[in-house]
């Protein structure tokens, strides 16, 4: 005979009861952030440059004098619509965004969300151009203006960029676009911290991961990190290691910038000086900011960002309560 079990069924009942209900509210979120009257279309500067007469530089300089630099006369601009390499990286950007309607989406997408949550944003004027496969520069954002450099974003195998480093290769692909965007924007609302730690500089980038992810609910966190889906497999798995090291070696708080160049910058691989080196990915030390800066969200729920995205790195860390899950 079948026995009822009332507060087992309760509590299953009501669980699955606040799962449909975060669901609904998730969805709500989402119909109201596509509502938005908000479009973007990329300006392809690339295609009126490289693809007309030299007469149309004078017409381009006026609307787009950002892009001109003063100390460049005009048969410098000339020779370069000519130039072999800016005409094969032309063709490789003409082939690979014949149809910009992904990438107008996907940025109207991020732009949105953007605009959500900060409702005084103004949606930048987003111009694609070719910049000597620029990979320091992929993207540059300054207030009303987005640059984006279509040349760095051909795709990791991509012939064109045969000698730049793999672990920079990786990111130099479409997918990665957006969350590079985001990046940029995120900065602007991050304050960079005050404090020299190695934790500091852990958290700062923590916080602008919160972001990207606010930013881009649907996408990956590999990708948010600027990992492959191994690398972040890889720090998963041993972040119970890596949370170990950084405790036993006592480098949390030291302003030691050697430790940023270890941990933070990119790089192949973080450097713990340890036969696992070469299997980590670089930047170890801004993934595990952001598990920290995701544990605090996890255990306070703020209300706002307001409440919280300036907090000091030790405030933050301390009510973070942090501990690896794996």
């Amino acid at each position: 005979m079948l026995k009822f079990n009332f507060s087992q069924n309760f509590y299953a009942i009501s669980l699955i009861f606040a799962v449909l209900i975060g669901c609904t509210s998730m969805d709500e979120k989402e119909a109201a952030i596509e509502a938005l009257d908000l479009n973007v279309t990329l300006d392809r500067f690339d295609l009126k440059f490289h693809n007309a007469s030299p007469e149309v530089i004078f017409e381009l300089k006026e609307k787009y004098p950002y892009l001109f630099p003063e100390q460049f006369d005009d048969h410098i601009w000339i020779q370069r619509q000519k130039d072999s390499l800016q005409l094969m990286l032309q063709a490789a950007v003409s082939e690979k965004f014949d149809d910009a309607a992904t990438l107008n989406s996907t940025l109207t997408h991020l732009f949105k969300h953007i605009a959500y949550e900060f409702p005084a944003f103004k949606v930048p004027h987003t111009i694609g151009l070719i910049n000597n496969v620029d990979y320091q520069s992929k993207t540059i954002y300054a207030d009303s203006l987005l640059l984006v450099s279509l040349d760095t974003y051909l795709g990791a195998s991509n012939p064109l960029y045969e000698g730049i480093p793999s672990y920079v290769r990786q990111q130099m692909d479409e997918r990665y676009l957006p969350a590079h965007v985001a990046e940029k924007i995120a900065e602007t609302i991050v304050s960079p911290p005050q404090e020299r730690s190695l934790l500091a500089a852990m958290l700062y980038h923590g916080k602008i991961f919160y972001l990207k992810k606010l930013f881009l609910p649907h996408t990956s966190d590999a990708i948010l990190h600027g990992f492959t889906e191994e690398q972040e497999q890889w720090a998963l798995g041993n972040e119970t290691y890596i949370w170990q090291y950084f405790v036993e070696n006592q480098i949390l708080f030291d302003p030691n910038p050697a430790l940023q160049d270890r941990f933070i910058a990119p790089a192949p691989f973080s450097k713990f000086y340890l036969e696992i080196d070469n299997e980590s990915p670089g930047g170890i030390g801004r993934w595990l900011g952001a598990q920290m800066v995701m544990s605090f969200i996890e255990k306070n729920n703020p209300k706002s960002l307001n409440a919280w995205i300036e907090l000091p790195a030790q405030t933050l860390f301390n009510q973070s309560n942090y501990k690896p899950k794996r």
